[in-house]
This record gives structure tokens, C-alpha cells and sequence, in this order.
């Protein structure tokens, strides 16, 4: 197991050095009531006593009823300034503009909710000098699990290094709360969706596999499935160089 003391005394200076070489006066994120914004919460929180949390709700039931609690809890236990911003109004309005200009197909759809978050958090940060904090995972983005300039967007990562596994590992160092700790990951991009489920892999596997343990084939081809189709996700933009 990792030495989360000190993990937590570099992360924290980590953070400080970025808000201080950016001339930021504090930092925003995304505060989902999910594992991975529960531990930037807490890390941002202890490097900058100006961290706002947004709750971010966009049509899910599950946003505005348990994700919505599970957010609060950890904001009140690590006394988090917290705000809400109800995006399905501006999701509507959003597929309403888009009527006769195409037909959004599945995934489209399940993409406009990150982004709309993405364009939520960077107008508070360019309004209030912010830093918007990133919450995306080493096992995510392995394989891709995040939206394109919408959760894959911020100024910075504090666990960008660390898988899942160890997300949870820091996290019971910390002593986050069980209602964190111990429900289904879930983007929750539309009602019913587990993270798990949706990729077709455990996190455990994923991790496993990361970390060079034998996994089930048919699992495993999942994971270099998902890593080869999202390469473009872990590039730069490509720019013409004459």
C-alpha cells in the first residue's frame, strides 16, 4: 500500500505550486458525489481554502437525488463551499437547437451532459480568477472512459496518476464517507448506467491489467479494444506543420 501521508503532503503542494505559478485566486471543480471528486475535493480543499464544489445535475434522476446527497455529504464533512447549477433546462434547450440540424445518436447524447458541465465550471473559473480542477483517473483514461473536452477538460489533475484502486485506497486513508466509498461507480449519464456495466470490465480488472496481472482473454481484449479506439482521447490536437 501506497504511503498516503505522504501522497497527501505532495499532492497538496503540488496544487499549491500551480495555483501560485498561475496567479489564480482559487480553484472550482465538478463536485459529482462520486469517488474521484470526493478525493479532489478533499486534496484542493486542504491546498487552497478557496475550492468552490459544483454540483452539476443534468437530467438523471440519480443527479438530483442520491449523487446530489453523496456530494453534500463529503462538502459538509470537509467544509467544502458548494454550489448547484441545474444544467437539464440548458440540455433541452441544447437538443432543441439542434432540431433539423441532425439526430443525435446515442453517444452524442450522452456527451452533451459532460460538456455542458465543462462550459459551467470554466465560466465560474474566468469569473471568479479559478483554476478548474481536473477528476479523471490513470484506469479512465487507459481506456478512454471520458468525455472529450467535457470531464477530460481542466488546468490541472491532482490524481491523474492513480487508478481506482488506489482511489479507494486514499480515500479510506482520508476517512471519506461510506456513501462514497461504497456505491457503484456511475457517470450517471442516463438512469440505470454503471460505469462497469457500460465498459463491459471491473474496475478490479482494469487495474489488474494496468498493473500486469493476468486477466480473463475476453476481458482483456476489452481493455485493448477500448485503448486503441480512444487513442485520439490521449493525443494532442493535430496541427498542420508545413
Amino acid at each position: 500500500m501506497r504511503d498516503y501521508k505522504a501522497e497527501l503532503e505532495n499532492r497538496v503542494a503540488f496544487i499549491q505550486s500551480v495555483i501560485e505559478e498561475s496567479g489564480a485566486a482559487g480553484i472550482v471543480y465538478g463536485n459529482s458525489g462520486g469517488k474521484d471528486s470526493a478525493l479532489v475535493g478533499i486534496l484542493c480543499k486542504a491546498a487552497c481554502d478557496n475550492t468552490v464544489g459544483i454540483i452539476l445535475p443534468c437530467t438523471s434522476r440519480r443527479n438530483y437525488t442520491q449523487d446530489a446527497a453523496d456530494a453534500g455529504e463529503v462538502a459538509s464533512r470537509y467544509h467544502i463551499e458548494t454550489r448547484t447549477a441545474d444544467l437539464t433546462p440548458v440540455k433541452e434547450a441544447e437538443l432543441q437547437a439542434l432540431n433539423g440540424v441532425t439526430a443525435p445518436n446515442a453517444a452524442a447524447l450522452a456527451n452533451i451532459a459532460p460538456r455542458l458541465r465543462m462550459l459551467t465550471l470554466y465560466a465560474v473559473a474566468a469569473s471568479e480568477n479559478r483554476l478548474v480542477a481536473g477528476t479523471g483517473n490513470k484506469s479512465e483514461a487507459y481506456v478512454g472512459y471520458f468525455t472529450k473536452w467535457g470531464d477530460g477538460a481542466h488546468d490541472f489533475n491532482p490524481i491523474g496518476d492513480l487508478t481506482v484502486t488506489e482511489i479507494y485506497e486514499f480515500l479510506r486513508y482520508l476517512d471519506a464517507p461510506a456513501c462514497v466509498m461504497e456505491k457503484a461507480p456511475s457517470a450517471a449519464l442516463f438512469d440505470g448506467q454503471t460505469d462497469e456495466t457500460e465498459m463491459g470490465v471491473t474496475y478490479a480488472q482494469l487495474d489488474a491489467f494496468l498493473a500486469g496481472e493476468r486477466i480473463p482473454e475476453d476481458k482483456k481484449q476489452i481493455v485493448e479494444r477500448m485503448h486503441q479506439a480512444s487513442a485520439h482521447k490521449r493525443q494532442g490536437i493535430a496541427v498542420y506543420k508545413p
